[in-house]
């Protein structure tokens, strides 16, 4: 079943305290292991992030040692009974990670270890959490068959990618006011991948923080700024994003804004509206905001929410701010 980032946090959560093994799957660059890492973070779990295509079958089911009685090893990837658990945290986030990208002898092997939790005959510690992952069989992104007795062991979630989601992570995660402002105005380019593309590469939340990264090292207008950005979101959305950031060159600015917000002309094209949103919303100061707002309640009331919300995810102290307040009593929209 198809599920959002949200709803698959949350879910993979239960599983976890099922003792269950959540199989999570998507296209490329979706967020899988961003969803895996933010879950070990907030239950205070280290990660160990297993590759399974780069593995071989002794990496899950021990290696071979001989004494009085020919046994199995662990390798020291996984934690068993009786090891301490690392300073500073709860427990482990074993990742298996490109799970279905392994080779069908892994796979085999992989069975005792999510089903039974052991590897070889040592049980792993109670501590740990599996969670495993992969690709789409139809993203041409070199996956292998499951066996049906593997599928049986797992629990399945397919995960999409949702722009109004991924916007709310990316502002309480300082990802530059440009890219959430484009985001909000072109949704449906967050996520542009197709498994046919000819494209070196193609934009999703992976390759939009890496673009993140990109405005941070080079100047916009400068020689290198398309090929950097072309390299990592492709070049028509590269072009189309840096058309969208020259629109910031005729906003009005935030001192003119807060000088006269009664006055200042309000735009009325959807795409400047969205950079506008986008420019006050990260300008916003507890200092400046009561005039700030007095423009923003000229802008129409899909942008009035849009505006309050990146506003309140890049600064949640703003959320107690009286401005806010009195708009969320006085405003029939709904700002989370």
């Amino acid at each position: 079943m198809q599920v959002k980032i949200s709803a698959a946090v949350t879910m993979i959560t239960k599983f976890i305290q099922a003792r269950l093994v959540p199989m999570l799957v998507g296209s490329p660059g979706c967020g899988k292991s961003q969803i895996v890492h933010q879950i070990a973070e907030t239950y205070n779990l280290k990660v160990i992030d297993l590759r399974l295509s780069q593995c071989d079958p002794c990496d899950l089911m021990g290696f071979p040692s001989i004494g009085k009685k020919a046994s199995y090893v662990p390798m020291d990837t996984f934690p068993v009974e009786g090891d301490a658990i690392p300073e500073g945290y709860a427990g482990w986030m074993l990742f298996l990670d490109e799970f279905n990208g392994a080779a069908l002898a892994v796979q085999k092997a992989a069975y005792k270890l999510v089903l039974d939790r052991m590897v070889g005959s040592h049980h792993l510690h109670k501590n740990v959490a599996i969670v495993c992952a992969g690709n789409l069989e139809t993203d041409n992104a070199a996956v292998e068959p499951m066996s049906t007795a593997l599928q049986s062991r797992l629990v399945h979630l397919e995960l999409v990618v949702d722009a109004r989601e991924w916007t709310d992570w990316a502002t309480s995660h300082n990802i530059d006011h440009r890219i959430t402002s484009y985001i909000n105005f072109k949704p449906g380019n967050l996520y542009s991948f197709k498994a046919d593309h000819t494209d070196n590469t193609y934009a999703s939340p992976r390759t939009w923080e890496f673009a993140n990264k990109v405005l941070q090292v080079a100047e916009e207008g400068s020689p290198e700024f398309l090929p950097m950005l072309a390299g990592t979101l492709s070049e028509g959305i590269a072009r189309e994003f840096i058309g969208f950031c020259k629109i910031y060159k005729d906003l009005p600015s935030i001192e003119q804004i807060i000088t006269k917000p009664e006055t200042i002309k309000v735009p009325e094209e959807p795409s400047i509206l969205f950079a506008l949103t986008g420019s006050i919303s990260h300008n916003a100061k507890q200092e400046n905001f009561d005039q700030l707002m007095k423009y923003v309640a000229r802008l129409p009331i899909e942008f009035q929410v849009v505006c309050l919300r990146e506003t309140v995810r890049r600064n949640k102290t703003m959320t107690a701010h009286p401005a806010v307040q009195k708009w969320i009593i006085g405003s029939a929209a709904q700002l989370f």
